[in-house]
């Protein structure tokens, strides 16, 4: 038999993800190699699965047809895993979760909803981590997970890399901003930024960008909802600095411009911290590839 699972979820990623590149982000290859894993299943079969002059990519009829046996197969082929792992006993535990960055939110709380119905029976818990050091109460035991962008080499801890994503400054459609192709420090100086209210030592426009270049903005302007940072910049109350994830969408609906930091863009990887003697736990695992998938599936 020469179709496998893997095959399935390349198809699915490709089509959950509207593109090679993503689907390859999100199932962990390179994009050369997906693309490889595809023109290897068409050759075999001697069909093409896409129509290639489209884009965003469109299946052909046999394209379909494996996308369709694949959202049939792989939710029974999860399912069993799932019962599987309930049998070995791993069913319960606890899982107590920080976050080190407010637009975590965006895609945590639909993950979290997820994982609930899946592992109905583990103790979840989320809180912020802008009061206390989170790296240190993971060691300590008092929480399991910190999701971060900051990677620090400790001996009892590991980092699994969730997705990376790049920073960008969004502004209303009519700034003068929007007349350059990308923005340096010094064009802050004389806007307000709008921030979660989060001290500036923890926020990456600060530690990465302005204050290199000893920029400070005219003034800053804090809220802790992302929906209300939006708004305040599309009514040109201010500037912001989001991940690209956050604001895809409202860039797409054309609700507010957007433009990279410096001219190779400011970029970043999110990460899931975890003990790791704990690393192998099975509902501990699964959250993490949660957390990869949605992400994605937001999208």
């Amino acid at each position: 038999m020469f179709l496998e699972l893997r095959h399935l979820r390349s198809l699915k990623a490709i089509e959950e993800t509207g593109s090679l590149a993503k689907a390859a982000e999100r199932l962990h290859l390179t994009q050369s190699a997906l693309s490889h894993q595809i023109k290897t299943v068409e050759h075999y079969f001697e069909v093409k699965l896409y129509q290639r002059k489209h884009k965003p990519l469109r299946l052909s009829s046999a394209g379909q047809s494996l996308l369709n046996l694949a959202q049939r197969i792989l939710p029974e082929v999860e399912s069993a895993e799932y019962e599987m792992k309930h049998l070995a006993g791993v069913s319960s535990g606890r899982l107590h979760i920080t976050i080190e960055c407010h637009s975590c939110f965006e895609w945590l709380v639909p993950t979290l909803d997820h994982y609930r119905k899946r592992w109905p029976d583990v103790e979840v818990d989320i809180r912020l981590g802008s009061s206390f050091e989170p790296i240190k109460a993971l060691s300590q035991e008092e929480i399991d997970l910190v999701i971060t962008t900051d990677k620090v080499s400790l001996n009892d801890i590991m980092f699994e890399a969730l997705f990376d994503y790049q920073a960008l400054c969004i502004m209303a459609n009519d700034h003068p901003l929007t007349n350059k192709d990308c923005l340096q420090p010094e064009d802050f100086s004389e806007e307000t930024l709008i921030t979660y209210p989060v001290e500036k030592e923890r926020l990456d426009v600060f530690t990465h960008f302005l204050n290199p270049q000893q920029v400070s903005p005219t003034q800053i302007r804090q809220s802790e909802l992302t929906v209300m940072i939006l708004q305040l910049v599309a009514s040109g109350r201010g500037i912001a600095v989001l991940p690209d994830w956050v604001v895809d969408d409202y860039i797409k609906r054309e609700y507010v411009s957007a433009r990279p930091l410096g001219e190779s863009g400011m970029r970043g990887t999110l990460f899931a911290a975890i003990r790791k003697r704990e690393a192998e736990q099975a509902y501990l695992k699964d959250f993490i590839e949660l957390a990869r998938e949605g992400l994605y599936l937001r999208r």
